[in-house]
């Protein structure tokens, strides 16, 4: 946690992972984040992975530092509380995020009725609209059949919500973008960030892209090899898989100082007159000439006489171990500051991180964990909307609002 954006109000309308992926991020660099939900939680507040009490780990990681308001939104009451603590007023205020549809009791045109300068960034699955989610974006995209062995068609979907992520990140972006621009005096605006155009743009900048129109033909799957330089996974004399990656020349010289194969890819260059020190891409294409000089090297000797020459050399490898042994890796996990045991609103302790860039000039502030659903509902109905607590009784009573969950 920062306090970067400390006074900045950002109200949060959203489910699933990319909206409240920009909520998180603004909350985790000091903006107060208020989420509304429904009354008994949105779609998103049971998902898996669940605890052993029947808690989502899911909505716990990504709500953490933010106020959550219960609401019925299914009646014009609970509607009209959110729509007015979207466009609540105050200078630092009018900021929201959702993934709400363009259309209905949330749109854009409703709530600037309400402020004209609202500041609104819209989560889109398909950019036309249309219902989308991350792993049926990715699909379209192609790269399910990028992924996975040579010579099998099957398509791989990946474990990763990349573009959810992504598009969460970018929301962020937009955000403190639109309300800069806004401060400068330029007023509010929808920002609608969708899933497709943040894929099919991501896709473009990576060249993908570029290189199937004018081959005429998507990548071809390559197994674990890195594309375009050098890289796999290689087995050592104890059974043990390290990933070994050489992009620049100095990695590639360190790679084969370690491994003592020097003079065999010399020889090797010499027969196919080429020079792989200069040209990552003569690595890639001449690959499987040179797969074979890593295997042996890499099969005489165990990963414990490997790993101490690689880093004292500075090559660039890396362990593949499970989860559960990443947890016990100090550089990831055990003794990461990022990370620090918090209590749950699930009843559990276990470590959560706080903002993931590193500010040297600043203190990380404690991680804040997520809220139980409808823990802030009287305080922000009374510090943002003015309701007095007869008011907010009256709201209870009638069944439009609801107090934390027991």
């Amino acid at each position: 946690m920062y306090d970067l954006l400390k006074g900045l109000r950002v109200v949060e309308g959203s489910a699933f992972v990319a909206a409240p992926t920009c909520g998180l991020y603004l909350a985790q660099f000091g903006a107060e984040v208020i989420r509304f939900d429904n009354i008994g939680g949105g779609p998103d507040f049971r998902r898996w992975p669940l605890a052993e009490n029947g808690r989502s780990l899911y909505w716990e990681g990504l709500n953490k530092a933010k106020k959550s308001v219960a609401l019925d939104l299914s009646r014009p009451e609970g509607r009209e509380i959110a729509q007015r603590l979207a466009a609540a007023p105050g200078d630092d205020g009018g900021l929201f995020v959702t993934n709400f549809p363009v259309d209905g009791f949330l749109s854009y045109e409703t709530l600037r009725k309400l402020r004209d300068d609202l500041v609104c960034v819209r989560v889109l699955g398909w950019a036309d609209g249309s219902q989308g989610m991350d792993y049926t974006i990715n699909s379209a995209l192609g790269l399910p059949l990028m992924t996975g062995p040579v010579g099998d068609e099957r398509p791989v979907n990946h474990v990763l919500a990349a573009w959810d992520l992504l598009t969460g990140a970018y929301c962020a972006f937009s955000m403190v973008s639109a309300l800069l621009a806004r401060m400068r005096g330029q007023g509010g605006r929808e920002v609608r960030c969708s899933l497709s155009d943040i894929g099919a743009a991501t896709m473009a900048n990576l060249g993908f892209t570029a290189e199937t129109m004018l081959s005429g033909h998507q990548r071809p799957r390559m197994g674990n090899d890195v594309f375009g330089a050098f890289g796999r996974d290689f087995t050592t004399k104890d059974g043990q898989k390290l990933m070994l990656l050489a992009i620049t020349p100095k990695q590639w010289s360190k790679a084969l100082d370690a491994l003592g194969i020097g003079a065999e890819a010399a020889a090797l260059e010499a027969e196919l007159g080429v020079s792989f020190a200069k040209d990552e891409g003569l690595r890639f294409h001449h690959r499987e000439r040179l797969y074979p000089l890593f295997e042996r090297a890499f099969a005489a000797k165990t990963a414990a006489e490997l790993t101490p020459a690689f880093d004292a050399g500075g090559v660039t490898w890396g362990s593949y171990q499970t989860l559960e042994a990443a947890l016990e890796d100090p550089r990831l996990y055990k003794d990461n500051p990022l990370f620090e045991t918090v209590a749950h609103p699930s009843g559990l302790s276990y470590p959560a991180p706080g903002a993931m860039g590193v500010i040297p000039q600043d203190d990380r502030l404690r991680v804040r964990p997520a809220p139980r659903l409808g823990q802030h509902t009287d305080e922000v109905l009374a510090e943002v909307l003015g309701l007095s607590g007869g008011e907010i009784a009256k709201l209870h009573d009638a069944g439009v609002v609801a107090g934390p969950e027991a």
